[in-house]
């Protein structure tokens, strides 16, 4: 048997498991959308307004893809809890979701990534005739989160908390850039079409993925509010954020959950995480 994202998989689910399994492919196929509807971009990137501005026109179909990668995430959340409600967890099934995660939570958010870079450069002079090696950062995204995704596989302690930040995590956060664009919030719009500001956030987030810190788990073992203290307020603090701050919400809190990780003591015993992290040098 194996524990993946606190399912207990055995190779006797039986056709059980085909609904919940239907799920994940479901989950791919909102992947692939996402990427088709990503690439399609349209003409105009920057117009000018009669003050001489620059205002930014996102190409219509990149928000779109990145509302593909929320109902991706979306159907990631129901695959698990039909297949714990059914009790039809296999062994498949957890192949399947590192397989589909990486297309939905791995190559689409480099996709996005990678336009956005590109819509960065075009701004520039000459830029359209920006060089690959210019846009190859968008990728390092995608190895991290296949790296991330490999690397939870073989993983037996991240039952109650993870080692490093879950690849859904990171790719919403991406996803949310082209959505803050379309409706922007606070004049922030522009940054997010800075070169320097998207490298920043490929490095930060590819970090986070692949790193051995420890962030909590939005797992109840029971749901007392003395032990789940800190989910209850993430939780209050992401309604309040969404109320107020709309798409800009997604990177506050992914924000709020890196700080609230810091201060959980959840995550399995210190005994453990120093005998996993010996093999692990060597992946």
């Amino acid at each position: 048997m194996n524990n993946v994202h606190g399912v207990t998989y055995n190779e006797t689910g039986g056709q059980r498991a085909l609904i919940p399994n239907l799920f994940t492919l479901l989950n791919l196929i909102f992947g692939c959308l996402a990427i088709i509807n990503i690439l399609q971009t349209g003409e105009n990137i920057v117009q000018l307004d009669d003050t001489g501005a620059s205002q930014v026109f996102l190409p219509e179909k990149i928000w779109i893809g990145a509302l593909f990668i929320f109902g991706a995430a979306v159907i990631d959340f129901l695959d698990g809890f039909l297949a714990r409600l059914m009790k039809a967890s296999s062994e498949m099934g957890k192949q399947l979701d590192s397989l589909c995660d990486v297309v939905s939570f791995g190559v689409a958010p480099s996709m996005i990534l990678y336009q956005l870079l590109r819509i960065s450069f075009a701004q520039e002079e000459g830029g359209l005739d920006v060089s690959t090696w210019a846009l190859f950062p968008a990728f390092i995204f995608a190895a991290a989160a296949c790296w991330r995704l490999a690397k939870f596989n073989i993983s037996t302690d991240q039952t109650s908390s993870f080692k490093g930040v879950p690849s859904p995590a990171a790719a919403l956060v991406v996803a949310s850039l082209p959505l803050i664009i379309y409706y922007p919030h606070f004049g922030i719009q522009t940054l997010l079409i800075n070169k320097w500001i998207i490298y920043a956030i490929i490095l930060l987030l590819s970090f986070l993925m692949v790193g051995n810190s420890s962030f909590m788990a939005m797992k109840f073992t029971d749901y007392s509010f003395k032990n789940n203290f800190l989910k209850y307020m993430l939780v209050l603090l992401s309604v309040v954020c969404i109320l107020f701050l709309q798409w800009l919400a997604v990177p506050v809190i992914f924000i709020l959950y890196l700080a609230v990780s810091f201060f959980s003591k959840d995550g399995t015993p210190k005994k453990q995480r120093i005998e996993r992290e010996v093999p692990d040098i060597t992946v």
